[in-house]
């Protein structure tokens, strides 16, 4: 990989690390103390997890590389209406590593097995960008725990990338050095002290890297959970992707009729003047979802 190309990988990836790190420091400003939080022993891994709020059970998952935008003023808007139940997945944030493989599917049994450990038979889940597709895998493998799902900026197929996010994600691991070094001494270094960068970094760039084959076409189609889809309009994945994907899930067929009652189970929005990094501070994100979720 050519110098300039590295340095171009380090610039894209620190630059949504510094957006998401002001998220995180903003939005932790508005968010309250849990009304419980621990580690759960899953799969090997000991999970960290946060519980806000009370209502309908709702899982918020994390984006890659960073648990905070996630769980700042978008956890505070949804715990207004839902028990939120916010892990932070294997390596990330307070959760602990081993050398248990990332997978979105391991994650999403982690998910699956911190909903039992925690006496919970069915929640709603919402998952951010990479959080997204570790959503999409828990209703794939556990259909029976999830009763709806928000789909926020994630590809069900990983070329509904851009070809230059895929190829950020081709040169990660080589880059996670450089990566790890510009945040070391960051705000967010300090708010997870005991995360390591460089295996971070690296460790995101695989994960990313052995999905680039996988097609979870056929698996989405058949998803029984309505479902909300939810993209920027400048965002990291392509729009020709987003309505493949909306049609995966029933939407796109036809007319929906003068009373609506011919519209699919799921929706889709897309958020002006939002991009794939700052989309979780639109309140119509969370506007949305909430109206979504206390939908029959």
């Amino acid at each position: 990989m050519s110098t300039l190309r590295r340095h171009r990988v380090v610039v894209l990836v620190a630059a949504a690390c510094a957006v998401a790190a002001h998220a995180t420091i903003a939005g932790a400003q508005a968010l309250r103390t849990p009304d419980s939080k621990g580690y759960a022993n899953v799969n090997g891994v000991d999970l960290y997890y946060e519980v806000h709020g009370d209502g309908p059970p709702l899982v918020m998952l994390h984006g890659g590389v960073i648990p905070g935008e996630m769980f700042g003023a978008p956890l505070a808007d949804m715990a207004k209406t839902h028990r939120v139940i916010a892990p932070h997945a294997q390596g990330h944030g307070l959760s602990k590593d081993t050398s248990r493989p990332w997978s979105h599917e391991a994650f999403a049994d982690d998910v699956a097995a911190l909903l039992g450990r925690l006496g919970i038979k069915k929640a709603s889940v919402m998952g951010y960008s990479s959080g997204g597709a570790v959503a999409l895998q828990t209703a794939i493998r556990h259909p029976d725990l999830v009763d709806k799902l928000v789909i926020i900026s994630t590809p069900f197929r990983p070329d509904g990338y851009y070809p230059e996010g895929l190829q950020a994600f081709a040169e990660m691991p080589a880059a996670a050095p450089k990566l790890a070094a510009s945040v070391s001494n960051s705000p967010l270094a300090a708010l997870y002290p005991s995360v390591n960068w460089e295996s971070m970094f690296r460790k995101t760039g695989e994960l990313a890297n052995r999905s680039r084959g996988s097609d979870w076409s056929a698996s989405v189609a058949g998803i029984k959970a309505p479902t909300l889809l939810v993209f920027a309009d400048a965002d990291a994945i392509r729009p020709e992707h987003i309505a493949e994907f909306y049609k995966l899930l029933g939407g796109g067929q036809r007319d929906a009729g003068l009373d609506g009652s011919l519209r699919p189970a799921s929706r889709l929005a897309v958020i002006p003047n939002t991009t794939h990094y700052n989309i979780l501070g639109a309140p119509s994100v969370t506007l949305f979802a909430t109206e979504f979720l206390k939908s029959q």
